[in-house]
């Protein structure tokens, strides 16, 4: 296992995996890599592929200040992770609230960000953009209070929810492609969420909620690809395009009938998007 370690300190888990141009894949909150169980071996031939675990987060450490949780802080923690990997730039592969990550990234540190891959995901203000509405904005703080008054109470109601339970409802609800969907791709997802500490996830949320990175698009010159699902209840594909329409020479790819999942619904296309930009990225650096 390889640990490197971020600016306050904190312990960052990651791992290194094949040879040639090096992507880091950055994951949504709560999530530990399952979304990239088709694509990464699919990049691991041609590409040094890099993913490591947010504080908090897998097998990284608690942040050691825990206020340090949003998301310029999760950019620092890639940057770090980059360097202590000896890698001077690298194209970043972003699902969900990764792509909040990817942006203030190359804020923090344009040359070392060659390009950037941005699936399913905004530019920022998601608990004001879930499901299209303000609604978990507005949940949110009564979440905190809670948190705040019964911990006890909030960890063992979060550590008790059924993987089983979870995936039928995420299915029944149509928040991924039933269809499509293997429940043992998600599975890991809901079983890393129950051994999260409730309060540094909630803070974390809120603290992207806050983040908006929108006045940045029009000034990122880093090669974009901009990939959305066209049922993903999470960031409603409106947003992605529109982040795709203000950052200059970005490429936009809607898949059809595809959820917030995407990558695991519909690995075959997403691969041919992704591996096809990655040479033009390639092509044009060499």
């Amino acid at each position: 296992m390889t640990f490197a370690e971020g600016p306050d300190g904190t312990r960052l888990f990651y791992e290194s995996d094949g040879d040639g141009p090096a992507v880091v894949l950055c994951d949504g909150i709560a999530c530990e890599g399952f979304i990239w169980r088709y694509l990464q071996p699919a990049l691991t031939p041609a590409h040094r592929v890099i993913h490591f675990n947010y504080r908090g987060h897998g097998r990284s450490g608690p942040p050691v200040d825990p206020e340090r949780v949003g998301v310029e802080d999760h950019a620092r923690d890639l940057h770090c992770v980059l360097a202590h990997a000896g890698v001077s730039s690298a194209v970043i592969i972003a699902h969900s609230m990764g792509t909040q990550v990817a942006l203030e990234a190359w804020r923090q540190k344009h040359d070392a960000v060659a390009g950037m891959v941005l699936i399913c995901g905004s530019y920022g203000l998601i608990t004001r953009t879930f499901h299209g509405s303000d609604l978990l904005s507005v949940a949110l703080p009564k979440a905190m209070e809670l948190q705040e008054r019964y911990p006890g109470l909030m960890r063992a109601l979060w550590s008790r929810g059924p993987v089983g339970l979870s995936l039928w409802v995420a299915r029944a609800l149509g928040e991924v492609d039933a269809l499509r969907l293997r429940p043992e791709d998600l599975a890991p997802y809901f079983e890393h969420v129950g051994r999260l500490e409730p309060g540094m996830f909630l803070r974390m949320l809120a603290a992207a909620g806050a983040h908006n990175a929108e006045d940045l698009l029009p000034e990122v010159t880093a090669p974009t690809l901009v990939i959305a699902g066209e049922r993903d209840t999470f960031t409603p594909v409106r947003y992605a395009e529109q982040m795709a329409r203000q950052i200059r020479g970005a490429t936009f790819v809607r898949l059809d009938g595809a959820s917030h999942t995407a990558p695991l619904e519909q690995p075959e296309r997403l691969q041919d998007e992704v591996l096809r930009f990655l040479s033009r990225v390639h092509a044009d650096a060499g």
